[in-house]
């Protein structure tokens, strides 16, 4: 969640700080009770809204149900297990013991919850836990909560309080605004959808939000599947999955050396921000496996083209795939290039943005959007690659974060339609949109898109860098943020890391192969 100041953000320091103080748990526990008590509030909330729909709506003649509840795709809640219930409990009661009661209930009531929910309030104080509830029941949904609420809490932790266990293995919360650019790119309106590093479910909650906001339920319109290798992690998913009325089957497992869903070209949809520039992964345990074939087994230590080849072999024959990816590798050398050229002749690298530094809350790096997919090889589209340089496009929220707007997210895959050729969808003033393209048609811009043949690309030695083919967006520097250029040049020198490493392993083999020659 962006550092803006709101009662949200506000709330959840003081939550902090009540824990710092009267509990027992260490700073990157935090977001574990708080996470559970904001299911409660949240699933009360969609619960109240419906449960006051289907009294509007109901016949005299019966009841509300479960089932009818259900249907409008919100979790169905008992007696004991309303926020407003707990809230509102005597403060002489044992405020743990009913938490931890409500969690069983609502279990007992949602199958695919069972065991997932949090029920260790017991540990902590009465005072602090009624401190907690009133403080909660204060946070206005509508406002605080929209989208991927859970993940946004789960970031705020991350970023104030376990920062560093979030970045073991280039491991970060995916931004809301990237995620929603992410799914109107993609546009799954029917399909399975499939996310191998799903963390708390961000993906899936907005993509049914693109579907409901479609005039469809999303429930019966996509069905989802995820992985995640952190037990706890899963849990959240479930919940984040639960609370916003949609099922999937996400299971626990290394998406290195397990593919748990038997995924090969079996998804309309994979989307993903896996982690980073990850090393030291085991290849002696993926000797044979089938997500590699197409186009084999990365030499350099370095997992980025072992998850686009999971994403590749993943889709099915005219499946779409959208992921985050470290900038290196647009540009990486060595058998990385070889991979990369071999997918772009294969005619399915769709769209690539670049977007720029400080879109993480915990840490500042750039990064590219890579975009595949596999059904357009059958359109005019199959030798071409739309090229977005989005680093200059941005909403400043402080001096260290920043975000898409809607209005901008709305400007950038109205971009990517004008290439596909399809209708724009504006909700927004499209003030950039008309700027831009006049004429309602896709031009390239320089600075901002370029549409690339893969002869060009070629030309171009096989770089997927947007910046190599939009060019530098021209733009008068107010402020000098050194942080922000020190990234940058922290950036260009992992590039160099890699090329320098994969320059030594090339000359050790040659120098081997001269060694075994003279034998």
């Amino acid at each position: 969640m962006p550092a803006n100041n709101t009662d949200l953000e506000k709330r959840l320091w003081d939550a902090a700080d009540e824990l710092r103080a009267n509990s027992k748990l260490k700073s990157s526990e935090y977001s574990i009770p708080v996470l559970g008590l904001i299911f409660l509030r949240y699933a009360d909330y969609r619960f109240t809204k419906a449960e006051q729909e289907l009294k509007d709506k109901g016949s005299r003649r019966r009841g509300v149900s479960k089932a009818d509840y259900q249907a409008k795709g919100v979790m169905y809640l008992p007696d004991i297990a309303r926020f407003s219930y707990l809230v509102n409990l005597p403060e002489s009661e044992d405020t743990g013991k009913a938490i931890n009661e409500s969690m069983k209930a609502i279990e007992v009531e949602n199958e695919e919850l069972s065991n997932i929910l949090p029920q260790t309030y017991n540990r902590f104080e009465n005072s602090l836990l009624v401190e907690l509830l009133k403080s909660f029941n204060q946070i206005d949904i509508d406002t605080d909560l929209e989208g991927d609420a859970f993940g946004k809490i789960y970031e705020y932790f991350l970023g104030k309080f376990a920062m560093s266990e979030g970045q073991k293995g280039g491991e970060f919360f995916t931004p809301t605004s990237i995620v929603k650019l992410i799914v109107e790119i993609l546009e799954p309106y029917h399909g399975r959808i499939y996310d191998p590093a799903c963390g708390s479910g961000g993906m899936f909650v907005q993509s049914a939000s693109f579907v409901a906001r479609h005039q469809k339920n999303p429930s019966a319109e996509i069905s989802i599947y995820g992985q995640e290798k952190v037990s706890e992690t899963v849990r959240l998913c479930k919940m984040n999955l639960a609370v916003n009325g949609l099922s999937g089957d996400i299971r626990e497992g290394n998406s290195y050396y397990e593919d748990i869903h038997k995924g090969i070209n079996k998804f309309d949809f994979v989307m993903a921000n896996p982690p980073f520039n990850v090393d030291k992964v085991d290849k002696e345990k993926m000797k044979g496996d089938l997500r590699v074939d197409d186009f084999g087994m990365p030499r350099a230590d370095n997992a980025n083209y072992l998850w686009i080849h999971f994403f590749y072999s993943a889709l099915n024959d005219k499946g779409r795939a959208g992921f985050v990816m470290a900038n290196s590798a647009s540009d990486a050398r060595s058998s990385e290039l070889e991979i990369r050229q071999k997918l772009i002749e294969a005619g399915v690298v769709d769209v690539m943005i670049a977007i720029g530094s400080n879109f993480f809350y915990t840490v500042t790096l750039p990064c590219t959007l890579w975009f595949l997919d596999k059904g357009k090889t059958d359109t005019t589209r199959k030798n071409k690659v739309l090229f977005i340089d989005a680093r200059h496009i941005y909403n400043q929220i402080d001096r260290a974060h920043r975000e898409f707007t809607p209005e901008q997210i709305e400007f950038i895959f109205n971009i990517v339609r004008l290439y596909r050729g399809e209708a724009v969808e504006t909700v927004y003033d499209s003030a950039l949109l008309k700027e831009n393209f006049p004429e309602g048609q896709y031009i390239d811009v320089a600075g901002l898109c370029c549409i690339a043949t893969i002869d060009k690309i070629k030309e171009q030695g096989w770089s997927l860098n947007p910046g190599r083919y939009v060019g530098v967006a021209e733009k008068e520097e107010e402020d000098f943020d050194f942080a922000e250029r020190l990234s940058e040049f922290n950036e260009e020198l992992e590039i160099l890391n890699v090329e320098a490493r994969e320059l030594e392993e090339r000359i050790a083999e040659n120098v081997n192969s001269i060694l075994e020659a003279g034998t």
